[in-house]
């Protein structure tokens, strides 16, 4: 066969093709070694031109295990991803890497662009997805907050209240019953009902619905936080644009479950606007009013915050205590060196738990800080790199990427927690019967760093009291079959999958009406 002249430079071109296919092959492999510090782990090689995109395929179901996994391998305990059409990535569990990113060069790794348009849709600009002056403003006020008295007492109020008023009723109805309910669930409504009280002054009344359904509200919430997360796992960052400019599938989904979270959140916002408005000088205590004594705050602004707190507070206490009573129930010795403690120091024929009481339970806080190391409640958190960095650990980190550390792993490290670190010891926390707190990098359950979490103590006097309440009236029996481990979802926090089977049954020989 034949060519023209002018076919000449098209057949030198195709016969070219597979050099320079070859060349760039190369290239890039030789990029993702220099690049990555695990080009020798064991089933994370990367695929030419895909790079690392097939192992997250793969993975996309169990990828809090599998990074956890790959970390721990790592010997630096990071671990780089190379992905086509996009920037790459950069996940660590190493301590002084997380220190690096969340405190000594806080400035290189704001939340960036890709996680801020990505949740906006949900949070907004809110406090937990905003960066600069816009995040500085918000957070020096909420911090002003939280440090007043007036708050922290109101917060402790109403988690006393609600639990006396609503948990014990609940439980020990179940308990007279002997029926099987989900725990993960009861906790959800709790905290709903708790947060929407701290941040708007409102009582949605989840916990008292008494039918199997769960509440739209926090139906809502809970669906609009797993399906905006679900955006992260798309291969390619804009095939949920496009499934949003359709409306179709999961965004349709996510925004019919968005509208009821607005919806929920304007009202409220527009009544108290009204109520304002008429010159009232009762003073209030949630969020909501703090925030809007400033006029100069929008309707949205409002809104942005208070959507912020209402998913902080309502997913991470009850992601924490769901895996906590998992982790008590195969430990009946733990159980009762808690209620060995709550008896000791609370002696009062009385459900509710005072503060005071609380601070001086350190083998409770030790128990739910160790199920913290071990289940934190946000188990990854990923930042964006502004520009070109080294990580301590001498791990070259690009402009644009982004930037994970993975809480998780950190608490399964050998090297970081001893050889028992998969062990559920609440003793590693105690110095002489007294909690000890460890380093923030090494137990990032609570973040570190400039965006350490404002509501920790908080979050540990709701924990602790639900805990003391419960343990000192009733025997927690978990149905979950003692050699399976449940099965874990990964919204904005760590979730069990289906849920945590329980059943109450009272300390005492009859159980006693809840009146």
């Amino acid at each position: 066969m034949e060519f023209s002249h002018s076919q000449e430079p098209l057949l030198i071109i195709l016969s070219l093709l597979p050099l320079l296919l070859l060349f760039f092959i190369t290239l890039f492999s030789q990029t993702s070694s220099k690049k990555s510090p695990n080009p020798n782990i064991s089933g994370f090689k990367p695929y030419p031109l895909l790079g690392h995109l097939p192992h997250l395929f793969k993975h996309r179901h169990d990828s809090l295990e599998w990074t956890s996994n790959l970390l721990s391998k790592s010997p630096t305990h990071s671990i780089v991803f190379n992905l086509p059409f996009q920037t790459n990535g950069f996940m660590t569990s190493n301590p002084s890497n997380i220190e690096h990113i969340l405190k000594s060069n806080f400035s290189n790794y704001p939340k960036g662009h890709r996680a801020i348009s990505t949740l906006k849709d949900f949070l907004g600009r809110g406090i937990f997805n905003s960066d600069g002056d816009h995040w500085n403003s918000q957070r020096k006020t909420a911090s002003h907050e939280f440090n007043k008295k007036s708050l922290r007492k109101f917060i402790v109020t109403t988690v006393d209240n609600e639990i006396i008023s609503r948990l014990l009723p609940f439980v020990s109805k179940k308990c007279n019953s002997g029926e099987v309910f989900d725990m993960q669930d009861v906790l959800e409504r709790f905290a709903f009902d708790n947060i929407c009280k701290v941040a708007f002054g409102e009582d949605p009344c989840c916990l008292t619905v008494e039918d199997s359904a769960r509440p739209e509200l926090v139906r809502a919430f809970g669906d609009a936080s797993h399906l905006v997360v679900d955006r992260f796992s798309d291969l390619l960052p804009f095939i949920w644009r496009i499934k949003r400019l359709l409306k179709a599938g999961s965004e349709k989904r996510l925004n019919e479950a968005i509208k009821i979270v607005n919806n929920f959140a304007m009202e409220i916002i527009k009544s108290r606007r009204a109520r304002d408005s008429k010159e009232e000088e009762e003073e209030d205590d949630d969020l909501l009013s703090r925030f809007a004594m400033n006029k100069d705050n929008s309707d949205e602004y409002l809104r942005d915050i208070v959507i912020s707190f209402i998913v902080a507070g309502l997913e991470t206490t009850s992601s924490a205590l769901t895996w906590f009573f998992w982790l008590l129930s195969k430990r009946p010795d733990v159980e009762e060196k808690i209620l060995s403690e709550v008896k000791k120091i609370h002696f009062q024929n009385s459900d509710s738990v005072n503060i005071d009481e609380l601070r001086e339970m350190h083998y409770l806080h030790a128990a739910i800080s160790e199920s913290l190391r071990l289940y934190p409640p946000v188990p990854m958190d990923t930042q964006s790199c502004l520009e070109d960095d080294v990580m301590p650990d001498g791990t070259f980190v690009g402009k644009g990427w982004f930037v994970t550390y993975n809480a998780h792993s950190v608490g399964r490290l050998k090297d970081v927690w001893g050889e028992d670190c998969m062990e559920y010891r609440p003793e590693r926390w105690l110095e002489n019967g007294v909690f000890r707190p460890e380093n923030p990098f090494k137990f990032p359950a609570f973040h570190a760093g400039p965006r350490m979490c404002l509501g920790k103590e908080m979050a540990y006097i709701q924990m602790k009291s639900i805990v003391a309440c419960l343990v000192q009236r009733f025997r927690i029996e978990v149905l979950v079959p003692g050699d399976k481990h449940p099965e874990e979802l990964l919204w904005l926090t760590h979730r069990m999958k289906g849920g945590l089977p329980v059943k109450f049954r009272e300390r005492e020989s009859v159980c006693v009406d809840e009146g």
